[in-house]
């Protein structure tokens, strides 16, 4: 697994961390592990990669040293790279064995890592964290409840785990949540058309749980042509495409496949609206940030993280059942775009995102570091919260405060 290193990395070991000891300014030194399916940034679907690729450039911009292990080509600005596969597995999304043995080769480089905090989005890799004495912060991309709920429950605290919603967490309050931090875009990449066209956009994986369907339905009740674009590859999703949308293909209804990062932008830019009409408790929708930076209002059904993410009236209508949809399409096309770009540059942009990990990462990584001291028998300064840990093979982990919500004076 051969090393890619950019800029001023510490690859040679060499510490990475600023002048002085004042831990709210010392550079921290960060293992991102990305799931091995897509590139970093995906050039088509790919939220979690998207996400992860934002943050990454972020906190590099920040001036901290991260090593990203993933798959493929190098293409963020990560100071340090490492492919565990030499081309994404996209073709075996939603098979096991690529994810088992990522984390395998993911621990192996880690071994050889000199790093403050490890951030792990992949599912297997979370099961190897309790072998490190660092902290491992997992961050939830699906559900927390159910049976991935019960995994994270079993998981204990070997993670600190942080959410994207507070809708979220409130599923499964008794995790080991340390943290909510929002999704975020790079809004500036995102196109803003203040005139738009005449139809509606429904984007996205198509399953029972998206909701494309309702979305046909209600595009029709209200006399509006919809287009479709989405993920559709595995065989729960061909089967759900089928069953559900086929029969409703025709005039009106617009089947575009799955839009790459170019086409998704002109789709979004251009729709009047985006249906986001889901039948699960969303636990953040990319897409919905996406749509409102290109001034594109959002109607939705009220699940899960909707109502953080969509201001109702404002940028968009929020409804409580698909009987609700036709008129609330109907009427979305009077809200203002404008609104809805500031919205989303005001509390979904990068760094308000990376901000929120990064203060996230201080209070592990110290706590950390001062009972790493604890155990040498030296004595270092630090925050209050600091206390024994299992990452120094101690009976507990650190005492932390109970809860960090970023931005805190945002909710």
């Amino acid at each position: 697994m051969p090393w890619v290193a950019h800029g001023d990395a510490s690859a040679d070991g060499e510490d990475s961390r600023a002048d002085g000891d004042d831990h709210r300014t010392r550079r921290l030194r960060i293992a991102m592990i990305a799931p091995p399916f897509f590139e970093l940034p995906p050039t088509g679907y790919g939220g979690i990669e998207a996400m992860v690729a934002g943050l990454v450039d972020q906190l590099t911009d920040r001036g901290h040293d991260v090593l990203l292990i993933g798959a493929g080509r190098h293409r963020t600005r990560a100071r340090r790279f490492c492919p565990v596969f030499d081309r994404p597995l996209s073709e075996r999304l939603g098979t096991p064995l690529p994810e088992v043995i990522h984390a395998a080769r993911a621990a192996a480089v880690l071994r050889d890592a000199d790093v403050d905090i490890v951030h792990d989005h992949t599912l297997a890799g979370p099961l190897l964290a309790l072998c490190r004495r660092i902290p491992t912060v997992v961050t939830v991309h699906g559900e927390a409840d159910g049976e991935l709920g019960s995994y994270y429950a079993a998981l204990g605290d070997s993670v600190d785990i942080v959410a994207i919603s507070d809708a979220q967490r409130s599923l499964n309050p008794h995790l080991n949540w340390v943290g909510v931090v929002h999704n975020a875009i790079d809004v500036a990449s995102f196109p803003y058309r203040e005139r738009k066209g005449d139809y509606v956009l429904w984007l996205g994986r198509f399953c029972e749980e998206k909701g494309a369907h309702l979305a046909i339905d209600g595009a029709r009740a209200a006399g509006l042509p919809i287009v479709l674009a989405g993920k559709c590859r595995e065989q729960a999703e061909r089967a759900y495409f089928e069953r559900e949308i086929t029969r409703r293909l025709g005039p009106g209804v617009r089947y575009a496949g799955e839009a790459d990062a170019a086409q998704k932008r002109q789709l979004l830019s251009r729709a009047r609206a985006l249906a986001f009409p889901v039948q699960w408790e969303e636990p953040f929708g990319l897409v919905m940030i996406e749509a409102m930076a290109c001034g594109t209002p959002v109607v939705a059904l009220r699940r899960g993280s909707v109502p953080e993410i969509v201001a109702d009236g404002i940028t968009g209508i929020i409804v409580d059942n698909p009987a609700a949809l036709p008129g609330a399409l109907a009427a979305a096309g009077q809200l203002d775009p404008a609104r809805c770009r500031q919205h989303v540059l005001d509390r979904f942009d990068l760094p308000a995102m990376a901000a929120g990990y990064e203060r996230l990462y201080r209070m592990l990584a110290e706590g950390s570091r001062q009972v790493n001291a604890l155990a040498a028998g030296v004595a270092t300064p630090g925050p209050r919260h600091a206390a024994s840990a299992r990452h120094a093979a101690l009976p507990r982990r650190p005492v932390l405060p109970k809860f960090v919500s970023w931005p805190a004076a945002r909710r």
